[in-house]
């Protein structure tokens, strides 16, 4: 059976503003591994997901006129992009 899910998970850098006016926290730019840095375009929209002690903080964001997501988990302080 073919496997139609295409989203693609890695961890990333993110250089992100915190306690910035109604958005606590708001990702800038993001760097993959081996690549530069890429800025982001716009916030659309954020989420929180409460999993245990750890919480999931979710940002879909524009880069260029591509749709990302980039996760924070609380727990370990570690980013994530899925596409």
């Amino acid at each position: 059976m073919k496997n139609f899910n295409k989203n693609k998970t890695e961890r990333v850098e993110v250089m992100a503003l915190f306690g910035y006016e109604m958005t606590p926290c708001q990702p800038l730019t993001f760097r993959r591994r081996g690549q530069n840095e890429t800025e982001v375009t716009e916030l659309l929209r954020t989420q929180i997901h409460f999993a245990g002690q750890a919480t999931l903080h979710i940002f879909d964001v524009l880069v260029g006129r591509e749709k990302m997501r980039l996760e924070f988990n609380s727990s370990d302080l570690s980013w994530y992009l899925t596409q």
